[in-house]
């Protein structure tokens, strides 16, 4: 796929995102643009640009199912019981079932028993890339809000602290983004999903300070975001479980494996 096709598919995928109706509205969409195709075929360009386009734009669907299906060497189309953080175990349902994040009220996640081990490496990229969506997303809101407002007659963008926060934020989510355009492996993508997951929550918080009160309320579109960031950084390992398992890795090898040759 070139990068005029490319250019075209992304386009094509973000008005659908933004036009049909998230869950089981957006699965069919998807199923109508190719999804399943793509992923087939090419998944390093479908994986990446879909998710993080669910990210961006604060829609919904169960591609992930998919992804972690294919990588199981299971038909697509079902479920699968995926690991959460803390010990629990959750399914992402197919079936217009109401949502049952208590968290998220609009990701259709309910809790199940216990499944068997399942190949974890390609969801949590897919996961790092719309973990690194949503951190962009909360990034353009915060951007817009301090290039509009005024404080003591000035722009809340020239103030320092603010500039420093977001820049913050944008560093952020560029190394998440480097990690993940890397990764391979099973170590590579537990260490992507960790990143990102770190990025978004750094995001989350820099831009929550930058809208100030106005990221709380309901008619704002931030606090949405920053929900959907938390409960994505539980699903299939939290940032913080993740980082711990990263160093048992070390300690137990005795040295860092090399993710990229520079």
């Amino acid at each position: 796929m070139d990068t005029a096709e490319r250019g075209l598919l992304e386009e094509a995928l973000r008005k659908t995102m933004t036009t049909a109706e998230s869950g089981t509205g957006l699965d069919s969409a998807l199923a109508g643009l190719g999804w399943t195709q793509m992923l087939a075929e090419e998944p390093d360009t479908a994986v990446p640009l879909v998710f993080r386009l669910l990210g961006e734009t604060g829609a919904r669907a169960s591609v992930l199912n998919d992804v972690v299906l294919r990588a199981a060497g299971r038909p697509e189309g079902g479920t699968l019981p995926l690991p959460y953080a803390g010990g629990v175990w959750v399914e992402w349902a197919r079936d217009g079932s109401p949502p049952g994040s208590a968290l998220d009220p609009g990701l259709p996640l309910r809790r199940v028993d216990p499944g068997e081990a399942v190949p974890l490496a390609a969801g949590r990229r897919a996961l790092g890339w719309w973990l690194l969506g949503t951190g962009r997303a909360m990034l353009g809101l915060a951007r817009a809000h301090v290039l509009d407002r005024q404080q003591f007659g000035r722009p809340l963008a020239s103030f320092q602290a603010l500039r420093h926060r977001l820049a913050e934020a944008f560093v952020a989510l560029e190394g998440a983004e480097a990690v993940l355009a890397a990764a391979e492996d099973d170590t590579g993508s537990l260490l992507a999903k960790a990143v990102a997951g770190r990025a978004a929550l750094t995001t989350a918080r820099h831009c929550q300070q930058a809208l100030g009160g106005i990221g709380f309320t309901a008619e704002h579109a931030l606090h949405r975001h920053v929900e959907r960031a938390l409960v994505l950084d539980g699903l299939l390992g939290s940032t913080r479980e993740l980082t711990r398992e990263a160093g048992a890795l070390l300690l137990r090898e005795g040295r860092a494996r090399r993710l990229v040759d520079l």
